[in-house]
C-alpha cells in the first residue's frame, strides 16, 4: 500500500518535516500525479538501458528482441469494466474481472522492456504492437510466434530496411513455394500475399521470399521456422533454430512481473483507468530497474543476466531500500556495492535442457 511506502520512506508534506501524512492526502496525490510523469521516465530510460543490453549481447552481430501480449486482471469497478471490457466465457458468461491487454518489446538476453503498449481488451494485440516496431533499431532481429505471421507486421519490419531481421514459426495452414535448396530442411522459398491484405495494403508485393528451416525435437511434433535471415552462410540454421527457443524469454518476463512482483494478486489496485495506467508504467519502470542491476552485477561476474535470480534481486533490493530511506544518503554508493556482493550469492545454475514436453498440471477452471 502506498501508505506504507510513505511511512518507511518518512516522507512528509513540504515544511512540515516530522508530520505524518493523512492517508485521503497520499491517495490525493496519487491522483493529481496521474500517469503521464511515470509513462514519460518509463519511456525516457527504458529504450537506452534495453538497446545499450541488446546491442552488447548481441547474436552474430544482430541485437535480440522478442514482442508479445499478454492480459492483466484489473479491479471490477463500473469504469474499469465500461473502458478495458471483459472476455466472454462459456454459456455466454463474462469474465469475472475486466481484462488490460498488453504487449511489450524486450531485449530477449537481459529481460529489459524497450517499449509497452496497453489499453482495452477488445483492441487487438496486433494494433497496440504496431506501436512497437518504430522502436527496433538496425541490425536486430526480433522473435514472435506465430501469431504475427502476416505481410503487414513482417514485411512492415523488413522495410524500415538497416537489416531489421525478424524469425517466426510457421502456422499450420501455411504454404509456400520453393525457389531454392540450401541444405536438407533450410529451404528459400516465396510465399503469396494474400488480396484481403494487400487491397488494405496496396504497397505490398505479389510475393514475398523468405527462408523456410525444418526440425525436430525429440518428444515435439515437427516444426518449420521463418525468417528474413536469407543468409545461410552467415546466419547457420542450427543456430537459428537454437536462438527461436530464446523468444520464450519474454513468457518468463510476463511470469516474474505476474508471479513475483505482483505476489499472484488476483488483480491491480486502482479502480481508475487512470490509476491502472500510472501502476502499469510504474511495473515495467521498477521492472527494468531489477533487470538493469542483475545486469550490471551479471557483467561484474561474467555471467549471462538470466543467470541472477530474479526473486533474489528483488527481494534484497525491496528491503535494502525500507532501510536505506532512514539513513545518510551520502553511503549510498557503499550501500550499491554491498547489494551487488550479495546479489552474487542468488546466481542460478545453468539451465537444463527440457527432457519432457510441457504438461497441465493445475486445470484453472
Amino acid at each position: 500500500p502506498l501508505t506504507e511506502i510513505v511511512a518507511a520512506m518518512d516522507l512528509a508534506l513540504p515544511g512540515k518535516r516530522g508530520v505524518r501524512v493523512a492517508p485521503s492526502t497520499i491517495v490525493q496525490a496519487r491522483e493529481r500525479l496521474g500517469d503521464d510523469p511515470i509513462r514519460w521516465l518509463f519511456e525516457r530510460t527504458a529504450p537506452t538501458w534495453a538497446h545499450a543490453s541488446a546491442r552488447r549481447l548481441a547474436w552474430r552481430g544482430l541485437a535480440l528482441y522478442g514482442a508479445d501480449g499478454t492480459t492483466l486482471r484489473v479491479p471490477d469497478s463500473e469504469e474499469n469494466r465500461a473502458h478495458f471490457g471483459s472476455q466472454k466465457g462459456r454459456w455466454d458468461g463474462i469474465s469475472g474481472y475486466p481484462l488490460a491487454r498488453m504487449v511489450t518489446l524486450m531485449a530477449l538476453r537481459s529481460h529489459l522492456l524497450v517499449a509497452a503498449e496497453f489499453g482495452p481488451l477488445e483492441i487487438d494485440e496486433g494494433s497496440y504492437a504496431a506501436g512497437l516496431w518504430k522502436h527496433l533499431p538496425e541490425q536486430s532481429v526480433t522473435l514472435l510466434d506465430r501469431g504475427y505471421l502476416n505481410a503487414k507486421t513482417l514485411l512492415g519490419i523488413e522495410r524500415m530496411g538497416g537489416q531489421r531481421h525478424w524469425l517466426t514459426r510457421a502456422k499450420i495452414v501455411s504454404s509456400w513455394k520453393r525457389l531454392k535448396r540450401i541444405a536438407p530442411g533450410d529451404e528459400l522459398v516465396e510465399m503469396t500475399v494474400s488480396d484481403g491484405a494487400r487491397a488494405k495494403d496496396p504497397t505490398l508485393p505479389e510475393k514475398w521470399p523468405m527462408r523456410a528451416i525444418k526440425y525436430r525435437r525429440r518428444g515435439f511434433q515437427p516444426q518449420t521456422l521463418l525468417t528474413s535471415l536469407v543468409d545461410a552462410k552467415r546466419y547457420p540454421a542450427a543456430e537459428i533454430i537454437a536462438l527461436y527457443h530464446e523468444r520464450w524469454e519474454i513468457e518468463l518476463g510476463y511470469n516474474e512481473v505476474k508471479r513475483v512482483m505482483m505476489d499472484r494478486q488476483e488483480t491491480t489496485r486502482s479502480k481508475s483507468p487512470r490509476g491502472v495506467a500510472q501502476e502499469l508504467w510504474g511495473l515495467a519502470l521498477a521492472y527494468n530497474l531489477v533487470r538493469l542491476e542483475a545486469e550490471r552485477l551479471a557483467a561484474e561476474l561474467k555471467l549471462p543476466p538470466t543467470r541472477i535470480s530474479f526473486i533474489a534481486a528483488l527481494t534484497l533490493i525491496e528491503t535494502a531500500f525500507r532501510s536505506w530511506s532512514l539513513e545518510n544518503a551520502g553511503r549510498t554508493p557503499d550501500r550499491l556495492r554491498k547489494l551487488r556482493a550479495d546479489l552474487g550469492h542468488f546466481v542460478l545454475p545453468e539451465r537444463r535442457e527440457r527432457s519432457y514436453p510441457r504438461a497441465v498440471k493445475i486445470k484453472m477452471s
